[in-house]
């Protein structure tokens, strides 16, 4: 993504999107994306967007085969968008964050089992930052305008993350726009199905 949008030289539209103040959602490699700092990178690291005041560890869970399903105690998401205060979050390669400044509203966090803290924390910074937090790394964020989550809620079949984002968008700018609910497909789709068959989890 960095590679891309130097290339085609997107970072300064990229930055002055974010700072006007248009909702910007970062999902796992889009989280990094939007740090003010990354750690855990490659040599040479990668030019980031920022905007959001934390530290993200790039690879905090490891490689792909560490890729895992877990259940996520959401309040915040629950008061707001209603039913239950848990959610099913897939992390896939997926990022932590390690460290969040002041203005940044912790959505979500996950604690990290005992057996698996040596394995995902691969540095002595990350280390470092789950030993302060009593083994828990942030997953999901808000700061102003900007929405981080290091797990992928598209792959779920729950919309409530979708439908915080919307009205993100409709507070900043009164556009009225709503998630539609497609687990009664034949409500949406005349011939009953999605036109996609995703692998959406339950």
């Amino acid at each position: 993504m960095a590679k891309l949008a130097h290339y085609h030289n997107l970072f300064p539209a990229l930055r002055d999107f974010v700072s006007l103040g248009k909702p910007v959602w970062g999902t796992c490699a889009g989280l990094i994306f939007l740090a003010n700092e990354a750690t855990g990178q490659k040599l040479g690291g990668q030019e980031l967007i920022g905007g959001l005041d934390c530290t993200v560890h790039r690879n905090f869970f490891g490689s792909q085969i560490q890729s895992f399903e877990t259940e996520l105690v959401v309040p915040k998401l629950a008061e707001q968008e209603g039913g239950s205060d848990r959610c099913r979050g897939v992390f896939i390669r997926a990022p932590a964050i390690i460290k969040a400044g002041p203005d940044v509203e912790v959505l979500a966090d996950y604690t990290v089992p005992l057996d698996k803290l040596r394995s995902v924390a691969s540095d002595a910074e990350a280390e470092e930052a789950i030993t302060d937090s009593q083994g828990k790394v942030i997953v999901a964020v808000r700061q102003g305008n900007i929405l981080g989550t290091a797990f992928h809620p598209e792959l779920t079949s729950d919309i409530r993350w979708h439908s915080y984002f919307l009205k993100m968008r409709k507070a900043s700018d009164e556009t009225s726009l709503e998630c539609l609910d497609l687990s009664n497909q034949n409500s949406y789709y005349p011939l009953g199905r999605r036109p996609f068959d995703l692998p959406i989890f339950e």
